[in-house]
Order: C-alpha cells, then sequence, then structure tokens
C-alpha cells in the first residue's frame, strides 16, 4: 500500500479553489432523479466512490443514466424499479445503504443489500425498525442490525417516527418511503438535521411541510402520485473545503478563496465555530443553486485562534468536520472540548478513537470521552506516523497537520481519500507554496 510522506513546514496557502460538489447532495440528486418521472440534470454531479456507489445501485434497479464530464443525466422511473439480478452494494457509503433501504421498501420485489466490510459493521437498525414498522420486510445480521440485509418491500402505511438522533438519513430513508406509503408520514427530531431530502422533495413536487413541535421539529410527507425529474446545480461541499479553510488558517501566510460552497445552516456549523475561534472567514457573492444557500469563501492565514466548545446541539451542522477542526483545535491557545458526538464511533472508522490516537502521536495532549475528547491546545505538533483505518476524513485531516507538523509525518493509507474526494492532493498541489518539496507518495 502506497504511503504519504510529508516532509518540511508549511509556509503559504495562496489562490482560488472549487473543491468537489457536495456528497449529500450528489447522492440525492441520483435517488430523486431515479425515483421521479421524466429526465433529471445534474451539473456538476460529484464523481467519487461513494456516490458511484448510488448511481451503480439504481442502474442495477434498471434506471438509465449517463455521466460524462460533471454532467450526469437519469431517465426516471417513477418509483417503478426492476428487480435486480444480484446482490446490491453499497461500497463505503452510508448514505447510499440507508436511503436506499428507504426506496426498496417500497417495491414489491425482494433485493439483498450489502456494502464493504467497514459498512456491514455500521448501524443499520436505526432505520430497518421504522421501516418495519411501515410495512417492510427486512431481514439482516443481528436481527437486521448490519448488513448484509434481505428486503421485501411493497405496499406500506404512514408512521409518526421520533427520530431520537437527529439522523439525516433516517429522516431521509422515511420519507423517501413515505412518498408511496398510505396517509401522511412525520418524522420529528429534537435536533435539526441536515435538510437537503426535503429541499429536495419540494423542488421535485412533493407535498411536504416543515413544523415546529414540542419536542423539536416535524416534517410531514403526503403520498404523492409522482415527483417530477428537475435541473439541479450541485454547490461545492463544505466538509471538503473545509481541510483548504483549516490548512489557510493555520498557515503563517496567505489567503484563499474557495467558491460555490454550501452554506446552508445545517451544515456550516464548521465555518461559525472557526469564527468563534478568531479566524478571518467571510461569506461573499452569496446567492442560490437548486433550492441550496451558496458563497463563496474568502480565508486569511495567520490570526490567533483561540479554544472553542462544541455541544451536543451542534454536532449536527459539523459532525464530518470534526477531525479537521481537532487539528485546528490543537493549536488553537487552551482547551478544546467535543461533546455529544458519540455518533462519530459508527463512522466509517471510530473516529474519535482515531482522532485522539494520532494527535497524541503527533504531541498533543488530548483525553478521550465516551462522546468526544478534550484537546489542550497551543503547542507544535511533531511529525509522526498516522494510522486512517481508511477513512477518507482522518486522512485529509492529518495530511493538514503534517503540512503543519514539525519533522516527518506518515499516512498510512492516503488514498483511501478517492471515497469524497478524489483530487484532494492535486487540488493541495495548486494552493501549497513548494508541494512537491513537502508531500512525497
Amino acid at each position: 500500500m502506497r504511503k504519504l510522506k510529508i516532509k518540511g513546514k508549511l509556509k503559504r496557502v495562496e489562490g482560488v479553489l472549487r473543491v468537489p460538489s457536495d456528497k449529500s447532495i450528489s447522492h440525492r440528486a441520483v435517488i430523486l432523479g431515479a425515483i421521479a418521472s421524466g429526465e433529471t440534470v445534474v451539473h456538476n454531479w460529484l464523481e467519487a466512490a461513494d456516490t458511484k456507489s448510488t448511481l451503480r445501485i439504481v442502474r442495477s434497479l434498471g434506471t438509465k443514466a449517463h455521466y460524462s464530464k460533471g454532467l450526469l443525466r437519469i431517465k426516471g422511473r417513477n418509483y417503478t424499479f426492476e428487480e435486480p439480478q444480484d446482490i446490491l452494494n453499497a461500497g463505503n457509503s452510508g448514505t447510499t445503504a440507508r436511503l436506499i433501504l428507504g426506496v426498496l421498501s417500497t417495491q414489491p420485489f425482494f433485493s439483498v443489500l450489502t456494502g464493504d466490510r467497514s459498512l456491514r459493521e455500521r448501524p443499520m437498525l436505526r432505520v430497518v425498525s421504522p421501516l418495519r414498522e411501515m410495512g417492510a420486510y427486512i431481514e439482516g445480521r443481528e436481527r437486521g442490525n448490519k448488513l448484509p440485509a434481505g428486503i421485501k418491500g411493497g405496499k406500506l402505511k404512514a408512521i409518526s417516527f421520533f427520530n431520537k438522533k437527529s439522523s439525516a438519513q433516517v429522516k431521509s430513508a422515511l420519507l423517501l418511503a413515505g412518498i408511496k406509503a398510505e396517509g401522511i408520514t412525520e418524522v420529528t427530531e429534537p435536533l435539526l438535521s441536515r435538510d437537503h431530502t426535503e429541499r429536495m422533495l419540494k423542488f421535485f413536487g412533493a407535498d411536504l411541510i416543515e413544523i415546529p413541535s414540542e419536542k423539536g421539529r416535524t416534517v410531514k410527507v403526503k403520498p404523492t402520485d409522482q415527483l417530477v425529474g428537475r435541473e439541479i446545480f450541485c454547490p461545492a461541499d463544505p466538509s471538503s473545503a473545509a481541510f483548504f479553510c483549516a490548512l489557510t488558517l493555520l498557515a503563517p501566510k496567505g489567503e484563499i478563496i474557495l467558491k460555490d460552497v454550501l452554506i446552508n445552516p445545517t451544515r456550516d456549523g464548521f465555518y461559525r465555530k472557526i469564527r468563534e475561534m478568531g479566524g478571518e472567514i467571510t461569506y461573499e457573492n452569496e446567492r442560490e443553486f437548486s433550492g441550496e444557500p451558496v458563497a463563496d469563501i474568502k480565508v486569511i492565514a495567520g490570526k490567533r485562534l483561540k479554544a472553542v466548545k462544541i455541544k451536543p446541539y451542534e454536532i449536527p451542522t459539523l459532525i464530518d468536520e470534526i477531525p479537521i477542526l481537532a487539528v485546528i483545535m490543537a493549536l488553537a491557545e487552551g482547551i478544546s472540548e467535543v461533546r455529544g458526538a458519540a455518533e462519530l464511533r459508527v463512522k466509517e472508522s471510530d473516529r474519535i478513537k482515531a482522532i485522539v490516537e494520532n494527535l497524541k502521536t503527533m504531541g498533543v495532549r488530548v483525553e478521550e470521552l465516551e462522546d468526544g475528547f478534550l484537546i489542550e491546545g497551543g503547542r507544535k505538533l511533531r511529525g509522526g506516523y498516522i494510522r486512517t483505518y481508511g477513512d477518507h476524513r482522518i486522512a485529509m485531516a492529518f495530511t493538514v497537520a503534517g503540512l503543519l507538523a514539525e519533522g516527518e509525518t506518515v499516512i498510512d493509507n492516503p488514498l483511501c481519500v478517492e471515497i469524497s474526494y478524489p483530487r484532494f492532493f492535486e487540488d493541495l498541489k495548486e494552493v501549497v507554496d513548494n508541494f512537491t518539496k513537502l508531500l512525497t507518495f
């Protein structure tokens, strides 16, 4: 396996960059395009390992789709899919698996869904249980909690479900199933999770309303005869942009402009926290892409950063950015704290463990908690051997850390970045001064 060696210390970051398109929106564009009628055209679709898994599955269900140079055309099947001839494989993508479970639950045929070794260990009962309650037959390992799973769908009935973990994937699966259920499907969550599915369902013509409730927020969807294919423009992924934001903030000198970044308030918690830490970040040229707010983000290097606390209610808005936020915390002054992030333990890796272990390797004082960690920041990072556990966000976060550390840093599996950001190292080369002297494979 190829390893990445990082030697020397970053001096300057400079440039204008459009990071890859948002993964969450790219997944949903494929799925909604497939369940709608007519043609859906997706501009700037993210071509990465996870999103390819979603596209591969809808094609296995009889959906015709053509992709070329960032443009994806999907011929919708109006929820009438073909029985798959083989096992459906979601690869490493939890979003693919959980949302597709919702779609398959509406279909009157038998299918089997699996994933790679990592995904087969991630919990599925959180979505399987309410889908069973709606009338789907789903069985799998550990009573349906682990893939592979067999699904036999068909006629569903609406339910009212309390989404206690505020999981956008669970909410999305139930809404996708609810479109074809008898009655009004309701999902209530204590904290607002990502709302891309709600926005896109409305954009495609679903009868959906969102209302505050005593327990938080409730989304209701009525059955719909057909959704209508649309033209979608995918914004840049704020989670991918976060790595370059962090790199610039922590560099001695420089400035970067990140183009077309999604600033949906359910997703931009990282950027709000950076401002709270004293970082200089501004949103410029604010506008809207296909119902989603977008801006160009300007980041200035060299500002003094202070410690910050992440509270449980803030976690849904920045959960994917916590690995890179931890690197920033390690170099900020004071003790930073993350709580309420136990969900990180069942991501592509146990991210709490991976963050703590790798920060300690780089000389950081950090205490692991059941649902987060404490970081004593302000010390220089030292190079070390980084274990990614095959997790793309750990690999990218600690590549950034390595560029800021003294001595040599080795990343054990840098190519796992292809799960969400295939051109990560090419983009680094565009904005990092003396790239070829700093990084070697």
